[in-house]
């Protein structure tokens, strides 16, 4: 095993001023404990000093970083007199070579203020003729699937479905009952003063069932399966299997979009009950400890504090989320390009995009249903 030697500095004065350095001037003998910094020091001292004679000759091996401490010193030229071997000054060729390389000059934008929103806004509608393009698509591949059912790509549904629905039930079941405490301290607090214990039931059912369950199951599924989906077709599209698929004459709708969203639509309102089962829960647990509510008068009093309606219309809030989550994330990921800049930045759009959109959706059940289940 070949033990490298340490890079030495040693400054002979005779004559004339005479440095020599000797030892193995590598990365890794010189970043050894302060030794970098301890060099660097000398050379900068020798750095004041006009003729010096350098001598290289006894140095063993050099690499980039040696020569770029030696080449600073030197103020980005070789010294009249040094003895640098015929292997070593090839390093300090190279250097000069790049220390002459000028920046370009960065161009001036060619789009004016205008032109970039003129730009940015015609993107818009070339994701929303995408979208629609893409919703078509879907219309026609599910039509396809109910006219021969046994033909469907029922593995990829289920396969999507327990990718999508299981394993997203920990996360969901933690931030529910997160939620759910946190809402249920909270609501405790200002329902004690004034005396309206039992109206806590109302408030949690209420706002975990009808809003709260819904969206933050969506929230969490299209931070998770929405980027999946996104990144999957991403990939796809950089290792050219979009492609292959093509060629094969196997269509991208059927196979890989339809099974996403039919997947997300069932698995959606399934992880709704499921997140409202868990933030209720831990509004129970919080109500039990603060105010003394036992579980079983909470449980009692919660379907007479919220109508069954409100049920349905989590559920229905459940399907149209995940559903569009689905549909955001397939066509972020058909348009990425095969790069992994463009992968990245799809993945992020996408996520973004889906969230965005959740929020606007809920809004709009919220004017829509604004006179139903009270």
């Amino acid at each position: 095993m070949r033990i490298d030697t340490p890079p030495t500095l040693s400054l002979i004065t005779q004559a004339e001023s005479l440095v020599q350095l000797k030892g193995c001037w590598l990365a890794h003998t010189l970043c050894h404990a302060d030794r970098l910094s301890a060099l660097q020091q000398q050379l900068n001292q020798l750095a004041l000093r006009p003729a010096l004679q350098w001598d290289l000759s006894q140095i063993e091996a050099l690499d980039h970083l040696g020569a770029q401490l030696l080449w600073r010193v030197w103020k980005q030229q070789l010294p009249e007199h040094a003895n640098i071997s015929e292997q070593h000054l090839g390093i300090f060729e190279r250097l000069r070579t790049v220390s002459q390389l000028t920046q370009p000059v960065e161009p001036k934008p060619r789009l004016t203020r205008v032109m970039r929103l003129g730009s940015m806004v015609l993107g818009f509608f070339a994701h929303c003729f995408s979208f629609v393009g893409l919703l078509g698509q879907l219309m026609l591949d599910l039509g396809r699937f109910i006219r021969h059912p046994l033909r469907g790509p029922w593995k990829e549904i289920s396969a999507n479905i327990y990718r999508m629905g299981a394993q997203a039930l920990g996360i969901t079941a933690l931030v529910g009952i997160l939620i759910g405490i946190v809402l249920s301290y909270l609501s405790a607090q200002q329902l004690k003063t004034f005396g309206g214990d039992l109206f806590i039931v109302n408030l949690l059912g209420m706002s975990i069932i009808r809003e709260l369950g819904p969206m933050l199951a969506a929230i969490l599924v299209a931070g998770r399966s929405g980027s999946a989906i996104t990144a999957q077709l991403g990939v796809m599209r950089v290792t050219e299997e979009l492609d292959a698929m093509q060629v094969m004459g196997i269509p991208h709708g059927f196979r890989l979009i339809m099974p996403r969203v039919l997947a997300l639509a069932i698995a959606m309102p399934l992880i709704v009950i499921w997140t409202d089962i868990m933030a209720l829960i831990g509004g129970m647990i919080a109500a039990q400890a603060l105010l003394g509510m036992s579980p079983a008068f909470f449980i009692y009093k919660l379907p007479e504090a919220v109508p069954i309606l409100n049920y349905w219309i989590g559920l229905l809030k459940g399907v149209s989320f995940g559903v569009l989550i689905a549909l955001i994330a397939c066509h972020f990921g058909l348009r990425i390009e095969p790069n992994t800049e463009s992968l990245g930045r799809g993945t992020t759009s996408s996520v973004v995009i889906s969230i965005t959109m959740v929020i606007i959706a809920d809004a709009l059940f919220a004017i829509i249903f604004s006179k139903t289940g009270y």
